[in-house]
């Protein structure tokens, strides 16, 4: 029978005091004449002002994704004890991101090209065109960089939110991508988002169509009312369907316009998207599938086991599972295996929406709840919930965190 990974394997690592992510970091270590041990992400050394680190100590620093203004300064600081990892070029995404994407990020270039010219499309193309799941050496070494850098920017952004309210506050939000907008789950699923960020619940969604934004856009309104929040589901019904990218995308642009001017920066340091959209964690391996434009933060990956992974691992205060099919039953039952194991340490509520779908339709219950009793760490069925109310489903993920 698997056990628990010790604590410190799976616990976050705090390592932002060895990292420079910033051109403001960087310029103070230089000032101080070392950068020795430390390591140098994603930075644009090639800009005005180039920084001479000629007389730098570099021993052990690590400059990964960052640009030189010639190959002689990278050439120097590997002669020196640094050590160099360079962008990889013909790549239309960051070695090394330095922090997590933003919707403007993803949308960049629709103004201009449409859907097929947005960053994020562009990314999906060459993905395709260079082996998909199943990448070239050079692609494969830097997605996997890239990955390992919106991991990193994971940490970063998420640290000042769980030292303030714990790990416990972190809600996750599954369900059918395929449900359209402004439909009766669509609208429930926004309520969610909305009820739960109001209640200081950081809501966490695998960043597609759907379920998924619909409760990302619940988050990022959370700040207004409720019938505002009616209003911008009204507005996306005009584009129900994802498979129609343009108009999708083009009605999501239109509503975060409408809307991001007046979405309040909201109490705390640091947390203010956390509170205006949350946190979504799509990947490219669904990139024909537009992007979910109401996050606060969206951690993209190309690794769908990284990104699964990583949304059931920060998801401590519990999950949501909307009607879905096949996807959202293997995140059932994935997430089961981490609750059952305790793998990452406690878990919280698993709520299903819509008794009848996940008793009748999709029988879940009658398989998850033996098998949560008969955990070696006690009879955990009581920790799943079915509901038809959203307002009984948030007192459930909100009574003890």
């Amino acid at each position: 029978m698997p056990t628990p990974p010790p604590a410190d394997v799976i616990a976050p690592h705090d390592t932002s005091h060895d990292e420079i992510e910033t051109r403001a970091e960087f310029d103070r270590h230089l000032v101080a004449g070392s950068l020795a041990g430390l390591t140098v992400q994603g930075l644009r050394l090639d800009l005005d002002p180039i920084p001479d680190l000629t007389a730098t100590e570099v021993a052990g620093t690590l400059f990964v994704g960052c640009r030189f203004a010639g190959r002689e300064v990278g050439a120097d600081l590997v002669r020196r004890g640094a050590n160099v990892v360079p962008p990889f070029s013909g790549l239309p995404y960051p070695t090394q991101p330095a922090h997590l994407y933003t919707p403007t990020d993803l949308a960049e270039g629709f103004a201009d090209a449409g859907f097929a010219g947005m960053y994020d499309t562009r990314v999906y193309d060459h993905f395709r065109a260079h082996g998909g799941a199943l990448p070239d050496v050079k692609e494969a070494l830097g997605q996997r960089l890239h990955d390992h850098g919106v991991d990193n920017a994971l940490a970063d952004a998420t640290r000042t939110w769980l030292a303030t309210h714990g790990p416990q506050s972190v809600v996750g939000v599954m369900g059918g991508h395929a449900v359209p907008r402004g439909s009766a789950p669509y609208r429930m699923a926004a309520v969610l988002g909305w009820e739960l960020a109001r209640a200081d619940r950081l809501v966490v969604t695998g960043g597609g169509p759907g379920v998924m934004e619909a409760a990302n856009l619940g988050a990022f309104l959370a700040a207004r009312p409720a019938r505002e929040l009616d209003s911008a589901i009204d507005l996306l019904a005009v584009a129900p369907d994802f498979t129609d990218h343009d108009r999708y995308t083009a009605a999501a642009l239109a509503v975060r316009d409408r809307y991001a001017a007046t979405v309040p920066q909201q109490r705390g340091p640091g947390l203010d998207w956390a509170r205006s959209g949350g946190l979504a964690i799509p990947t490219w391996l669904y990139g024909h599938e537009p992007a979910n434009l109401f996050a606060g933060r969206i951690a993209k990956y190309f690794s769908n086991a990284i990104r699964e992974d990583t949304i059931l691992r920060l998801a401590r205060g519990g999950i949501v599972f909307a009607p879905g099919r096949a996807g959202t039953v293997q995140e059932v039952f994935q997430a089961a295996t981490k609750t059952y194991y305790g793998t990452d340490g406690a878990s919280g509520a698993y709520v299903f929406l819509d008794r009848a779908y996940w008793t009748r339709e999709l029988p879940i219950e009658s398989l998850l709840r033996p098998l949560f009793a008969a955990s070696p760490f006690g009879d955990l069925s009581g920790s799943i919930h079915l509901t038809d109310d959203v307002r009984e489903a948030v007192r459930v993920l909100t009574a003890t965190a």
